[in-house]
């Protein structure tokens, strides 16, 4: 699914915390072209707050955080990359989506949050977990998983 180069590049990298996370973009932007996403904007910052991916599914305004983590095996799962997202996180997002909608005049299209989680297990291939809406309250991490 993604190209064996981005893997084995990510596998010779991953002592790099920046380059790891950008690895983990890519193969996040690969994964929701594949699933017909329109790619708006990538890193889009508002003061010190940034948003990984800005995209567009259907009619929808999607704001996409990304975490990528090396995890030495399934008995790790206390380290998904997902859990990194926290209510702090999240309220940066809102920030940066406040400022984005703003700035590119769109007040009256639907948006939703989603997490993209990155998970590299030294045993096999990359894993992709996409929760779709993650931040609403009454949502529990519930993803569609690719392994690669």
């Amino acid at each position: 699914m993604f190209s064996l180069h981005l893997v084995y590049f990510y596998k010779s990298k991953m002592g790099d915390h920046n380059e790891t996370g950008r690895i983990g973009e890519e193969m996040a932007v690969h994964h929701l072209e594949s699933k017909g996403y329109i790619i708006l904007d990538r890193n889009y910052r508002f003061g010190p707050n940034e948003i990984d991916i800005v995209a567009l599914e259907k009619e929808e305004l999607v704001f996409i955080e990304v975490k990528t983590r090396r995890i030495p095996s399934l008995d790790f799962r206390d380290v998904y990359p997902e859990h990194a997202v926290t209510r702090q996180k999240q309220q940066s997002c809102f920030k940066v989506a406040d400022a984005y909608i703003y700035e590119r005049r769109m007040l009256t299209v639907p948006v939703r949050f989603d997490v993209i989680a990155i998970r590299f297990y030294n045993s096999g291939e990359p894993e992709v977990a996409h929760y779709q809406d993650a931040f609403r309250d009454d949502t529990t991490l519930q993803s569609d998983i690719d392994i690669l």
